[in-house]
Parts: structure tokens; sequence; C-alpha cells
């Protein structure tokens, strides 16, 4: 989908401005710079909140009309961003894979989730029989790929069993990292996310 590579770039680009503000050789306008965008993320993140009471309590199915959001790649990556998707990291996870099932057995291969821990997301693959290095890859690549666009949110992910991985992916932590501090999880009736 279009909308949801053009989100994937311009999540990417803020990654890179993060990183350019971190550079900025006068602390005083490198701390105003970064105190700007915390104070941007902390009044998206109460819009956010407080729209998803609003929801919530409507007698319209708001709990199901959340679910929903949550499940939309575009809106379900922004809850995550600031820690309001419904569902937490482990519970995305094991819907992922369950949901790629079909399309890595097709390729002869069975992934099983070993740990989720502190965000850190280990899974194991095996390929039948003896492959070539590019089905192995194929692999690697489609599980990283579900993992990813499921939980942004994931700190690193581990696929055991598999030829070592190629890097390339920049974990949204790096977002909320030292020049953007995670804002504290909203206490209300709406599920968070949360690290398992």
């Amino acid at each position: 989908m279009a909308e949801e590579r053009e989100f994937q770039q311009q999540l990417q680009e803020i990654v890179g401005l993060v990183h350019d503000l971190e550079t900025i050789a006068d602390p005083a306008s490198r701390g105003s710079a970064q105190r700007l965008v915390q104070l941007l993320m902390d009044l998206h993140a109460k819009a956010f909140e407080r729209s998803l009471e609003i929801i919530f309590g409507s007698a319209r199915g708001g709990s199901q009309l959340i679910d929903e959001l949550g499940d939309d790649p575009l809106v379900g990556s922004l809850l995550v961003l600031y820690g309001l998707h419904p569902e937490d990291l482990r519970t995305r996870v094991e819907r992922k894979l369950e949901q790629t099932r079909a399309k890595l057995h097709k390729m002869g291969a069975e992934v099983t989730l070993l740990a989720v821990e502190e965000g850190n997301v280990r899974v194991h693959a095996k390929v039948e029989g003896h492959v070539c290095g590019s089905t192995k890859q194929s692999v690697r690549a489609a599980v990283e790929a579900a993992l990813y666009e499921a939980a942004p949110d994931l700190t690193s992910l581990s696929v055991e069993g598999l030829d070592p991985p190629t890097g390339g992916f920049v974990a949204l932590s790096r977002l909320s990292g030292s020049a953007l501090p995670a804002s504290p999880p909203p206490d209300r009736g709406v599920a968070v996310s949360g690290d398992d």
C-alpha cells in the first residue's frame, strides 16, 4: 500500500532528523530543538489519548472501534509510537506470526516465537530439507517484514536458525531514545501497549 510506504519513508526521515539534532554543536540550540520535538510529541500523545477515551466511552462499540484503529497499519503505527496501542507487544507479535504462518509454510518454513523480553523479540525459523541461501534469506525477509510491520516498537529482532542478518532496520526506540524520552503510559480505562 502506497500510504504505508510513504509513512515508513517519513518515519525514516524523522529518525535521521532526530539523529541530526543530537549532533548540533551548540548545547542551548540542541536542547531547544529537542525540547520542541518532545513538546510536540507530548501534545500529540495527549490528543490521541483523549480521542481514544472518547471513542472508548461512546455507546457505539468504542472498544471494537479502538481495536480496528489498532489493526490499521498507519493508525496502529502511530498508536504504538505514542504508547496507546490497544494490544501489547507480545500479542501483536503472536498475532502477526499466526497471520504469516501460511505464507511461510508455502516457503517450506516454520517459525516459533521463543521470547519477548523488554522489547527484544526472539523467534526460531526452521526450513525444510536442503535449501539454498536465497530461500533462507527470503524466509528471514518475510519474518522481519511481518514483525516490523506489526511491532515497529520492538527493540531488537533475532531470527535464529537461519543465516546471519544483513542489517538495515532502525528501531522505533531511536525516536524516543535520548533525544525524545518516552512519555509515561497513560492511566485510563483503555489498554495500552507495554514492553513484555
